[in-house]
């Protein structure tokens, strides 16, 4: 079995082959180039590199969200087509869990933040052992105070990790001494941890056919929130 997988929700952007035993390869690129130049250069190069070709793949990943709009439409795209392509069965990821799997060796809270702009973020929390990451909450959309007032409750160790981490530590250091950054090299969002978790859904049977993949929003785009606006103040 190899899985490629793919991660275009921020601004952040990797791709990855691995089987059930190791990454085989994998790229990562944190610049502000956009997503659509270079995502498939990417998969190409990634595919020479480790001398295989789609036909050698069991399934597609990737990062359906939360997180940038027009990100996840890329990456979502781009794997409906690679799927599509060789018939190949698709496998949806949170973003937000596969932030968590980045920490998996981890003992403590890990707290996944993509920022959703507006001094919100996209969060979930999951407890982690030192194994395994533990969900203890749905993905969702809540303001950074929001969030804060929840992590009051944890005695233990927070980590912050995803493109939201540090507005987050910078708005609650002072009220959560326990609170701390995932370190620079694992704060951001990997194929790698896409592909792992994609692993052990391919192997419990959570595929989709490339028409059913689909994003995963937690708020309406900007766009259709001002539309909607809009609509109501007519209404009114």
């Amino acid at each position: 079995m190899k899985i490629l997988a793919i991660d275009t929700s921020a601004t952040a952007a990797s791709t990855a082959i691995c089987d059930e035993n190791k990454i085989i390869g994998e790229f990562f690129i944190n610049t502000k180039l956009t997503h659509s130049r270079t995502l498939m250069p990417m998969v190409e190069s990634l595919l020479v590199n480790t001398n295989l070709t789609t036909t050698d793949i069991t399934a597609v990943a990737v990062n359906c969200g939360p997180g940038s709009f027009t990100g996840v439409r890329i990456g979502v795209a781009a794997a409906k087509g690679l799927a599509f392509a060789d018939d190949l069965p698709c496998i949806e990821v949170s973003t937000l869990e596969s932030l968590a799997y980045n920490l998996q060796s981890a003992n403590g809270i890990i707290c996944s933040v993509m920022d959703a702009r507006c001094s919100q973020v996209y969060n979930a929390l999951f407890k982690c052992d030192g194994i395994k990451p533990e969900r203890l909450c749905k993905d969702r959309a809540l303001s950074v105070a929001e969030l804060s007032e929840e992590l009051k409750s944890y005695d233990e160790r927070i980590i912050l990790v995803g493109d939201g981490a540090e507005l987050c530590y910078n708005a609650m250091k002072e009220l959560l001494p326990n609170v701390e950054l995932a370190p620079i090299s694992i704060r951001f969002q990997r194929a790698s941890s896409t592909a792992e978790i994609a692993v052990q859904k391919f192997n419990s049977g959570e595929v989709l056919s490339a028409a059913e993949l689909m994003p995963m929003y937690l708020r309406l785009p900007q766009a259709e929130r001002e539309l909607k606006k809009k609509m109501e103040e007519k209404k009114c």
